[in-house]
């Protein structure tokens, strides 16, 4: 792991592994997690690409600003070019799961104008020209982002304070115990949710995020004021490996995918929740793999 000093003067810790004349991955963790929710794929591939792994602002040991607006997208994917400058990567493809395939998806669609971003992989995370309508218009949906207004809701704070991030879990989605995550791996996690300073700053991605969650008893219709978001078609090849039994993200995400993606390779994996990276890291790797030798 080195850190680097990005020129907003924020600071990411980042595993960079690999051949530094290899093609680059830049793989973006999601929430509440860190850089090891890639750590199978990095093993796999390091041996024929450099593979960059940053614990993302407000994560971990990487810098947290203070304010909610530090954490809008925009900035989040400012992040991933500026690592890449800072590492001397002109081109890359990126690689993200849950908040970090959102941020991807805003990678992707910037980086394909100027070539620096050449492919995208993305597990289970939402395309911004989607998600916002399914929080709209679909019951399964709208009932599985609940726990975003728990998360956005100041209420909860004394609670983080006196517990730290994992009693906010247990209030907003009972998080559970995997059998698919080693122990070492969820008592380093259980230690990483102990940083009050990082549980915060993790929240604050949510509450500087412009998605509207509204409650369940609003109305299921657009409203008078919708418009579709002005995001041009994905042209990159996008690989999308989505874990079909997700709670949190079910497969309503991939109706529609295909028309703004026109090169789409969709591999579903049935059987596999949220946290597909490290659930059922074959599969993943797998999908990789061919994708790579067919782009």
């Amino acid at each position: 792991m080195k850190r680097l000093a990005l020129p907003t003067g924020i600071e990411l810790d980042v595993i960079d592994e690999g051949p530094r004349d290899a093609p680059a991955l830049v793989f973006l963790h999601g929430f509440p997690e860190s850089h090891r929710t890639w750590r199978h794929q990095i093993a796999h591939f390091k041996d024929r690409f450099r593979c960059i792994a940053p614990d993302q602002r407000g994560y971990r040991g990487s810098s947290k600003p203070a304010e909610v607006a530090d954490y809008a997208p925009g900035k989040l994917i400012a992040d991933v070019f500026q690592l890449a400058e800072a590492l001397g990567i002109s081109q890359f493809t990126v690689v993200g799961h849950d908040w970090g395939g959102a941020i991807a998806w805003g990678v992707a669609l910037l980086g394909q104008q100027t070539g620096t971003v050449t492919r995208a992989v993305i597990a289970n995370a939402p395309h911004p020209a989607l998600f916002q309508k399914l929080l709209w218009l679909d019951r399964e949906q709208r009932a599985a982002s609940q726990y975003m207004r728990e998360f956005r809701d100041t209420a909860n704070d004394e609670l983080v304070r006196a517990g730290g991030l994992g009693a906010l879990l247990l209030k907003a989605i009972k998080w559970g115990r995997s059998d698919k995550l080693e122990p070492a791996e969820r008592e380093a996690q259980l230690t990483d949710w102990q940083d009050r300073d990082a549980a915060f700053a993790m929240l604050k991605w949510y509450r500087a995020s412009p998605i509207e969650v509204p409650p369940l008893d609003a109305s299921y219709a657009l409203p008078a004021d919708w418009h579709e978001p002005p995001l041009p078609p994905l042209t990159i090849p996008t690989l999308v490996i989505w874990g079909m039994a997700d709670k949190a993200l079910p497969p309503c995400n991939l109706d529609g995918m295909d028309a703004i993606i026109p090169n789409l390779t969709l591999h579903p994996v049935p059987g596999a929740g949220h946290f597909i990276p490290w659930e059922d890291p074959a599969a993943v790797n797998t999908a990789m793999d061919a994708f790579f030798a067919s782009t």
